[in-house]
Protein backbone atom coordinates (compact mmCIF):
# COMPACT_ATOMS: atom_id res chain seq x y z
CA UNK A 1 0.00 0.00 0.00
CA UNK A 2 0.63 3.57 -0.21
CA UNK A 3 0.94 6.43 1.89
CA UNK A 4 -1.63 6.33 5.08
CA UNK A 5 -4.35 8.87 5.07
CA UNK A 6 -6.07 9.66 8.50
CA UNK A 7 -10.67 10.59 7.69
CA UNK A 8 -11.87 12.15 10.50
CA UNK A 9 -16.20 12.69 9.72
CA UNK A 10 -18.81 11.81 11.91
CA UNK A 11 -20.73 10.61 8.80
CA UNK A 12 -20.15 6.47 8.35
CA UNK A 13 -21.04 7.27 4.55
CA UNK A 14 -18.15 9.72 3.97
CA UNK A 15 -15.76 7.83 6.56
CA UNK A 16 -16.60 5.03 3.34
CA UNK A 17 -16.78 6.86 0.09
CA UNK A 18 -13.53 8.57 1.09
CA UNK A 19 -11.68 5.57 2.23
CA UNK A 20 -12.93 3.43 -1.13
CA UNK A 21 -11.52 6.45 -3.52
CA UNK A 22 -8.22 6.64 -1.69
CA UNK A 23 -7.60 2.41 -1.13
CA UNK A 24 -8.32 2.18 -5.07
CA UNK A 25 -5.78 4.94 -5.89
CA UNK A 26 -3.65 2.88 -3.76
CA UNK A 27 -3.44 4.73 -0.71
CA UNK A 28 -3.97 2.78 2.64
CA UNK A 29 -6.50 4.92 5.32
CA UNK A 30 -7.62 4.79 8.80
CA UNK A 31 -10.84 6.60 9.68
CA UNK A 32 -12.64 7.64 13.18
CA UNK A 33 -15.58 9.47 13.95
CA UNK A 34 -13.78 11.17 17.30
CA UNK A 35 -11.79 13.90 16.73
CA UNK A 36 -9.82 12.46 19.93
CA UNK A 37 -8.67 9.82 18.47
CA UNK A 38 -7.88 11.13 15.44
CA UNK A 39 -5.47 12.49 18.03
CA UNK A 40 -4.21 9.07 19.38
CA UNK A 41 -4.28 7.81 15.61
CA UNK A 42 -1.67 10.85 14.46
CA UNK A 43 0.40 9.97 17.65
CA UNK A 44 0.70 6.18 16.84
CA UNK A 45 1.01 5.94 13.16
CA UNK A 46 1.54 9.44 11.42
CA UNK A 47 0.07 9.50 8.73
CA UNK A 48 0.82 11.45 6.17
CA UNK A 49 -2.45 13.23 4.97
CA UNK A 50 -5.19 14.22 7.25
CA UNK A 51 -9.03 14.71 5.96
CA UNK A 52 -10.57 16.66 8.85
CA UNK A 53 -14.09 17.47 9.01
CA UNK A 54 -15.01 20.86 10.65
CA UNK A 55 -18.13 19.56 12.66
CA UNK A 56 -17.24 16.15 14.86
CA UNK A 57 -19.46 15.35 18.01
CA UNK A 58 -16.71 15.10 20.39
CA UNK A 59 -14.52 18.24 19.46
CA UNK A 60 -14.89 20.95 17.23
CA UNK A 61 -12.53 20.08 14.12
CA UNK A 62 -10.93 23.64 14.19
CA UNK A 63 -9.68 22.79 17.77
CA UNK A 64 -8.37 19.73 16.33
CA UNK A 65 -6.94 20.79 13.91
CA UNK A 66 -4.88 23.24 16.12
CA UNK A 67 -4.51 20.03 18.23
CA UNK A 68 -2.71 18.23 15.34
CA UNK A 69 -0.47 21.37 14.15
CA UNK A 70 0.96 21.85 17.81
CA UNK A 71 1.74 17.29 17.70
CA UNK A 72 3.34 18.16 14.56
CA UNK A 73 3.96 21.62 12.43
CA UNK A 74 4.48 19.85 9.30
CA UNK A 75 0.63 17.96 9.27
CA UNK A 76 -1.05 17.98 6.26
CA UNK A 77 -4.56 18.53 6.83
CA UNK A 78 -7.51 18.82 4.88
CA UNK A 79 -10.92 20.22 6.01
CA UNK A 80 -14.07 19.53 4.97
CA UNK A 81 -17.43 21.10 5.56
CA UNK A 82 -21.06 20.48 4.07
CA UNK A 83 -22.38 24.08 5.74
CA UNK A 84 -19.48 26.28 6.22
CA UNK A 85 -18.86 29.86 5.12
CA UNK A 86 -15.70 31.70 3.67
CA UNK A 87 -14.62 32.80 6.88
CA UNK A 88 -14.42 29.37 8.45
CA UNK A 89 -12.54 28.51 5.39
CA UNK A 90 -10.02 31.68 5.98
CA UNK A 91 -9.68 30.86 9.31
CA UNK A 92 -8.70 27.14 8.80
CA UNK A 93 -5.78 28.04 6.12
CA UNK A 94 -4.71 30.94 8.80
CA UNK A 95 -4.46 28.06 11.18
CA UNK A 96 -2.52 25.67 9.06
CA UNK A 97 -4.64 23.66 6.68
CA UNK A 98 -3.06 22.53 3.78
CA UNK A 99 -6.88 22.85 1.93
CA UNK A 100 -10.71 23.62 2.36
CA UNK A 101 -13.44 21.97 0.51
CA UNK A 102 -16.80 21.89 0.47
CA UNK A 103 -19.16 18.61 0.68
CA UNK A 104 -20.22 16.67 -1.19
CA UNK A 105 -16.29 16.14 -2.37
CA UNK A 106 -15.60 14.61 -5.84
CA UNK A 107 -13.64 11.72 -7.21
CA UNK A 108 -11.37 14.48 -8.44
CA UNK A 109 -11.21 16.86 -5.35
CA UNK A 110 -10.11 13.61 -3.41
CA UNK A 111 -6.92 12.33 -5.35
CA UNK A 112 -6.08 16.17 -6.33
CA UNK A 113 -6.29 17.47 -2.58
CA UNK A 114 -4.28 14.39 -1.38
CA UNK A 115 -1.65 14.33 -4.00
CA UNK A 116 -1.44 18.31 -3.49
CA UNK A 117 -0.80 17.52 0.41
CA UNK A 118 1.94 15.14 -0.29
CA UNK A 119 3.34 17.63 -2.44
CA UNK A 120 3.13 20.21 0.35
CA UNK A 121 4.38 18.27 2.89
CA UNK A 122 7.68 17.33 0.72
CA UNK A 123 8.23 20.43 0.08
CA UNK A 124 8.37 21.07 3.39
CA UNK A 125 11.65 18.76 3.92
CA UNK A 126 13.35 20.61 1.15
CA UNK A 127 12.10 23.90 2.35
CA UNK A 128 13.91 22.96 5.91
CA UNK A 129 16.94 22.28 3.97
CA UNK A 130 17.05 25.14 2.13
CA UNK A 131 16.44 26.91 5.05
CA UNK A 132 19.33 25.62 6.97
CA UNK A 133 21.66 26.66 4.01
CA UNK A 134 20.32 30.11 4.36
CA UNK A 135 20.99 30.41 8.09
CA UNK A 136 24.61 28.85 7.45
CA UNK A 137 25.55 32.02 4.85
CA UNK A 138 23.09 34.57 6.05
CA UNK A 139 25.87 36.38 8.02
CA UNK A 140 28.41 36.44 4.91
CA UNK A 141 28.43 39.91 3.63
CA UNK A 142 30.03 38.78 0.39
CA UNK A 143 32.30 41.15 -0.08
CA UNK A 144 34.81 39.23 -2.46
CA UNK A 145 31.90 39.26 -4.71
CA UNK A 146 32.18 41.15 -7.82
CA UNK A 147 28.55 42.87 -7.71
CA UNK A 148 28.48 45.19 -10.64
CA UNK A 149 25.74 48.40 -9.55
CA UNK A 150 23.69 49.40 -11.72
CA UNK A 151 24.51 50.95 -15.23
CA UNK A 152 25.46 55.20 -14.91
CA UNK A 153 22.94 57.30 -16.86
CA UNK A 154 22.99 60.87 -17.12
CA UNK A 155 20.12 61.41 -15.03
CA UNK A 156 21.83 60.65 -11.92
CA UNK A 157 22.77 63.43 -9.18
CA UNK A 158 24.04 63.41 -5.87
CA UNK A 159 21.56 63.50 -2.87
CA UNK A 160 22.08 64.61 0.45
CA UNK A 161 20.80 61.44 1.66
CA UNK A 162 23.19 58.21 2.51
CA UNK A 163 23.43 55.53 0.63
CA UNK A 164 21.82 52.50 2.92
CA UNK A 165 22.05 48.91 3.43
CA UNK A 166 21.02 46.40 6.47
CA UNK A 167 22.74 45.69 9.55
CA UNK A 168 21.97 41.98 9.75
CA UNK A 169 20.87 39.49 7.76
CA UNK A 170 17.42 37.96 7.69
CA UNK A 171 15.95 34.95 6.74
CA UNK A 172 12.25 34.89 5.77
CA UNK A 173 9.90 32.10 3.67
CA UNK A 174 6.60 31.19 2.39
CA UNK A 175 4.84 30.36 -0.88
CA UNK A 176 5.35 31.20 -3.90
CA UNK A 177 2.47 33.48 -5.14
CA UNK A 178 2.79 31.80 -8.63
CA UNK A 179 4.52 28.95 -8.25
CA UNK A 180 3.03 27.58 -5.53
CA UNK A 181 5.93 26.02 -4.18
CA UNK A 182 8.09 26.66 -0.69
CA UNK A 183 10.84 29.57 -0.93
CA UNK A 184 12.77 30.90 1.22
CA UNK A 185 15.09 34.39 0.81
CA UNK A 186 17.91 35.52 2.53
CA UNK A 187 18.63 39.24 2.50
CA UNK A 188 22.25 40.65 3.05
CA UNK A 189 23.90 43.46 3.35
CA UNK A 190 26.48 44.94 1.06
CA UNK A 191 28.84 47.61 1.18
CA UNK A 192 28.74 50.64 -0.71
CA UNK A 193 28.25 51.12 -4.46
CA UNK A 194 27.02 47.40 -4.54
CA UNK A 195 23.46 48.00 -5.98
CA UNK A 196 20.61 45.69 -5.27
CA UNK A 197 21.25 41.82 -6.73
CA UNK A 198 19.75 38.87 -6.08
CA UNK A 199 20.98 35.00 -6.52
CA UNK A 200 19.57 32.22 -7.27
CA UNK A 201 19.30 29.21 -4.84
CA UNK A 202 20.82 26.16 -5.28
CA UNK A 203 22.67 27.22 -9.02
CA UNK A 204 24.18 30.06 -7.46
CA UNK A 205 22.97 32.90 -10.43
CA UNK A 206 24.04 36.53 -9.92
CA UNK A 207 21.09 38.48 -11.36
CA UNK A 208 21.29 42.27 -10.97
CA UNK A 209 18.00 44.15 -9.85
CA UNK A 210 17.92 46.29 -13.22
CA UNK A 211 15.09 46.49 -15.86
CA UNK A 212 17.22 44.95 -18.90
CA UNK A 213 17.18 41.60 -16.89
CA UNK A 214 13.50 41.72 -16.70
CA UNK A 215 12.02 38.59 -18.71
CA UNK A 216 8.39 38.68 -17.98
CA UNK A 217 5.62 41.35 -16.59
CA UNK A 218 2.29 38.64 -17.08
CA UNK A 219 0.70 39.48 -13.48
CA UNK A 220 3.75 39.87 -11.36
CA UNK A 221 7.55 41.04 -12.68
CA UNK A 222 10.11 37.69 -13.07
CA UNK A 223 14.02 38.45 -13.71
CA UNK A 224 16.07 35.95 -15.18
CA UNK A 225 19.25 35.20 -16.37
CA UNK A 226 21.19 31.73 -17.84
CA UNK A 227 18.01 30.14 -17.60
CA UNK A 228 17.22 30.96 -14.06
CA UNK A 229 14.43 33.04 -12.78
CA UNK A 230 13.21 35.47 -9.58
CA UNK A 231 9.26 35.90 -9.74
CA UNK A 232 7.25 38.29 -8.19
CA UNK A 233 9.96 40.79 -7.04
CA UNK A 234 8.09 44.10 -6.98
CA UNK A 235 6.39 44.16 -3.20
CA UNK A 236 10.18 43.82 -1.92
CA UNK A 237 11.63 45.75 -4.59
CA UNK A 238 8.66 48.44 -3.46
CA UNK A 239 9.49 47.94 0.53
CA UNK A 240 13.72 48.65 -0.35
CA UNK A 241 12.76 51.55 -2.51
CA UNK A 242 10.80 52.95 -0.01
CA UNK A 243 13.06 52.20 2.89
CA UNK A 244 16.26 54.37 0.69
CA UNK A 245 17.92 50.97 0.70
CA UNK A 246 20.66 50.56 -2.10
CA UNK A 247 22.94 48.02 -1.41
CA UNK A 248 21.48 44.70 -0.72
CA UNK A 249 22.05 41.02 -1.29
CA UNK A 250 18.92 38.66 -2.20
CA UNK A 251 19.28 35.12 -1.79
CA UNK A 252 15.86 33.28 -2.80
CA UNK A 253 14.73 29.96 -4.21
CA UNK A 254 12.56 30.44 -7.40
CA UNK A 255 10.46 33.05 -6.51
CA UNK A 256 10.22 35.79 -3.27
CA UNK A 257 7.74 34.55 -1.05
CA UNK A 258 4.38 36.38 -1.39
CA UNK A 259 3.95 36.30 2.66
CA UNK A 260 0.45 37.88 3.24
CA UNK A 261 0.48 39.59 -0.49
CA UNK A 262 1.37 42.81 0.79
CA UNK A 263 4.52 44.50 1.41
CA UNK A 264 4.24 45.10 5.19
CA UNK A 265 6.36 41.76 6.26
CA UNK A 266 9.26 42.87 4.38
CA UNK A 267 9.30 46.28 6.14
CA UNK A 268 9.16 44.17 9.14
CA UNK A 269 11.53 42.72 8.24
CA UNK A 270 14.04 45.52 7.21
CA UNK A 271 12.78 47.10 10.65
CA UNK A 272 14.13 44.02 12.09
CA UNK A 273 17.26 43.84 10.39
CA UNK A 274 17.90 47.43 11.03
CA UNK A 275 18.37 50.02 8.48
CA UNK A 276 22.33 51.36 7.99
CA UNK A 277 23.65 54.55 6.87
CA UNK A 278 26.35 53.76 4.93
CA UNK A 279 29.86 56.34 4.00
CA UNK A 280 28.77 57.73 1.19
CA UNK A 281 26.01 59.57 -0.35
CA UNK A 282 23.67 57.58 -2.75
CA UNK A 283 22.63 58.84 -6.43
CA UNK A 284 19.43 59.86 -7.31
CA UNK A 285 17.78 59.51 -10.98
CA UNK A 286 15.76 62.87 -11.15
CA UNK A 287 13.90 63.13 -14.32
CA UNK A 288 14.32 65.82 -16.63
CA UNK A 289 11.45 65.81 -18.89
CA UNK A 290 7.88 63.57 -19.30
CA UNK A 291 8.05 60.51 -20.20
CA UNK A 292 4.65 58.30 -21.66
CA UNK A 293 3.56 54.72 -22.28
CA UNK A 294 0.32 53.63 -23.27
CA UNK A 295 -1.65 52.62 -26.15
CA UNK A 296 -4.84 54.66 -25.75
CA UNK A 297 -5.84 57.45 -24.03
CA UNK A 298 -7.83 55.26 -21.55
CA UNK A 299 -4.19 53.52 -20.69
CA UNK A 300 -1.82 55.65 -19.66
CA UNK A 301 1.94 55.80 -17.33
CA UNK A 302 3.54 59.12 -17.48
CA UNK A 303 6.75 60.36 -15.24
CA UNK A 304 7.45 63.51 -15.23
CA UNK A 305 9.92 66.75 -13.07
CA UNK A 306 9.29 66.66 -9.70
CA UNK A 307 11.07 67.65 -6.64
CA UNK A 308 10.37 64.53 -4.85
CA UNK A 309 9.07 60.89 -5.62
CA UNK A 310 5.43 60.71 -5.73
CA UNK A 311 2.61 58.41 -7.35
CA UNK A 312 -1.04 59.29 -8.50
CA UNK A 313 -3.03 55.79 -10.05
CA UNK A 314 -6.74 56.09 -11.36
CA UNK A 315 -8.08 52.31 -11.33
CA UNK A 316 -11.41 51.47 -12.89
CA UNK A 317 -13.27 47.96 -12.73
CA UNK A 318 -16.26 46.29 -12.96
CA UNK A 319 -17.98 46.49 -9.57
CA UNK A 320 -17.35 44.90 -6.88
CA UNK A 321 -14.23 47.10 -7.38
CA UNK A 322 -15.25 50.33 -9.36
CA UNK A 323 -13.27 53.38 -9.89
CA UNK A 324 -10.54 54.23 -7.67
CA UNK A 325 -7.96 56.67 -7.02
CA UNK A 326 -5.24 57.60 -5.04
CA UNK A 327 -2.15 59.99 -4.61
CA UNK A 328 0.99 59.18 -2.59
CA UNK A 329 3.90 61.09 -1.68
CA UNK A 330 7.13 59.23 -0.54
CA UNK A 331 8.11 61.46 2.09
CA UNK A 332 9.12 58.62 4.75
CA UNK A 333 9.62 55.62 5.22
CA UNK A 334 7.11 55.96 8.03
CA UNK A 335 4.20 56.77 5.73
CA UNK A 336 4.83 54.04 3.18
CA UNK A 337 4.38 51.77 5.95
CA UNK A 338 1.07 52.50 6.93
CA UNK A 339 -0.68 54.02 3.35
CA UNK A 340 0.83 51.82 0.93
CA UNK A 341 2.59 48.53 2.58
CA UNK A 342 -0.53 47.08 4.12
CA UNK A 343 -1.89 46.87 0.12
CA UNK A 344 -2.15 43.20 -0.82
CA UNK A 345 -2.50 41.72 -4.19
CA UNK A 346 -5.67 40.70 -5.49
CA UNK A 347 -7.53 38.81 -8.00
CA UNK A 348 -10.49 37.97 -9.79
CA UNK A 349 -12.74 34.16 -9.35
CA UNK A 350 -13.47 34.86 -13.29
CA UNK A 351 -10.15 35.15 -14.02
CA UNK A 352 -8.83 31.73 -12.28
CA UNK A 353 -9.35 29.57 -14.72
CA UNK A 354 -7.05 30.93 -17.10
CA UNK A 355 -4.23 31.72 -14.62
CA UNK A 356 -4.18 28.15 -13.96
CA UNK A 357 -4.19 27.13 -17.68
CA UNK A 358 -1.26 29.38 -17.76
CA UNK A 359 0.45 28.21 -14.71
CA UNK A 360 0.01 31.24 -12.41
CA UNK A 361 -1.75 32.23 -9.19
CA UNK A 362 -0.53 28.21 -7.81
CA UNK A 363 0.35 29.84 -4.38
CA UNK A 364 -2.83 32.09 -4.23
CA UNK A 365 -4.81 30.88 -0.66
CA UNK A 366 -7.63 32.69 1.04
CA UNK A 367 -4.76 34.70 3.11
CA UNK A 368 -2.60 35.88 0.70
CA UNK A 369 -4.51 38.03 -1.67
CA UNK A 370 -7.69 39.33 -2.08
CA UNK A 371 -10.06 37.13 -4.15
CA UNK A 372 -12.88 39.04 -5.52
CA UNK A 373 -16.03 37.75 -6.97
CA UNK A 374 -19.41 38.85 -9.23
CA UNK A 375 -20.96 40.74 -5.85
CA UNK A 376 -18.02 41.02 -3.49
CA UNK A 377 -14.82 40.29 -1.82
CA UNK A 378 -14.98 36.73 -0.66
CA UNK A 379 -12.14 36.03 1.09
CA UNK A 380 -11.66 38.72 3.93
CA UNK A 381 -12.03 41.99 5.04
CA UNK A 382 -10.69 44.81 3.46
CA UNK A 383 -7.74 46.72 5.03
CA UNK A 384 -8.48 50.17 3.21
CA UNK A 385 -11.77 50.82 1.01
CA UNK A 386 -9.76 51.66 -1.35
CA UNK A 387 -6.60 49.04 -1.03
CA UNK A 388 -6.68 48.22 -4.67
CA UNK A 389 -5.90 51.26 -5.97
CA UNK A 390 -3.11 51.32 -3.53
CA UNK A 391 -1.88 48.38 -3.95
CA UNK A 392 -1.37 48.72 -7.99
CA UNK A 393 1.24 51.88 -6.50
CA UNK A 394 3.15 49.74 -4.03
CA UNK A 395 3.88 47.51 -7.60
CA UNK A 396 4.86 50.58 -9.44
CA UNK A 397 7.14 51.93 -6.49
CA UNK A 398 8.76 48.04 -6.93
CA UNK A 399 8.88 48.20 -10.69
CA UNK A 400 10.61 51.50 -10.93
CA UNK A 401 12.91 50.79 -8.36
CA UNK A 402 14.62 48.50 -11.49
CA UNK A 403 16.28 51.30 -12.92
CA UNK A 404 18.38 50.45 -10.20
CA UNK A 405 18.36 53.63 -7.73
CA UNK A 406 16.27 55.76 -6.30
CA UNK A 407 13.92 58.19 -8.22
CA UNK A 408 12.80 62.13 -8.19
CA UNK A 409 9.76 62.43 -10.36
CA UNK A 410 5.73 62.40 -10.42
CA UNK A 411 4.17 59.20 -11.67
CA UNK A 412 0.81 59.43 -13.12
CA UNK A 413 -0.67 55.70 -13.44
CA UNK A 414 -4.41 55.13 -15.52
CA UNK A 415 -5.48 51.62 -15.57
CA UNK A 416 -1.44 50.37 -16.50
CA UNK A 417 0.47 47.20 -14.82
CA UNK A 418 3.70 45.84 -14.54
CA UNK A 419 3.93 45.58 -18.51
CA UNK A 420 3.66 49.56 -18.90
CA UNK A 421 5.91 50.05 -15.88
CA UNK A 422 8.48 47.91 -17.68
CA UNK A 423 8.50 49.80 -21.44
CA UNK A 424 8.51 53.12 -18.95
CA UNK A 425 11.70 51.76 -17.44
CA UNK A 426 13.00 50.89 -21.25
CA UNK A 427 11.79 54.57 -22.95
CA UNK A 428 14.06 56.26 -20.04
CA UNK A 429 16.90 53.91 -20.41
CA UNK A 430 17.30 54.21 -24.14
CA UNK A 431 16.87 57.87 -23.96
CA UNK A 432 19.35 58.52 -21.71
CA UNK A 433 22.17 55.43 -23.44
Amino acid sequence: MGELVLIVDDEPGILTALSGVLNDEGYETLCTESGEEALALYRDRRPAVVFLDIWLPDRDGLETLQALRELDPAAAVVMMSGHGTASTAVKAIKMGAFDYVEKPISYNQVVDGVAGALKYRQSLATDASLLSSLERTKTRLDRERNLTPAPQLPLLQESEQPQRTIRKSVVLYGLGLHSGRRTGMAIQPLPTNSGIHFETLPANTHIPAFVSEVAETDYATTLSKNGDSIRTVEHLLSALHAYGVTNLLVKVHGEIPVLDGSALEFCMSLEDAGIEDQSESRKELVIDRRYVVGDSDEKLLTLEPADDFSVSYQLRYPPPVGEQSYEFQLASPQRYREEIAPARTFGFMRDMKMMNELGLASGGRLDNCILVGEDNVINTELRFADEFVRHKILDIIGDLYLLGYPIRGRVTARLTGHRNNIALLRNIQEANS
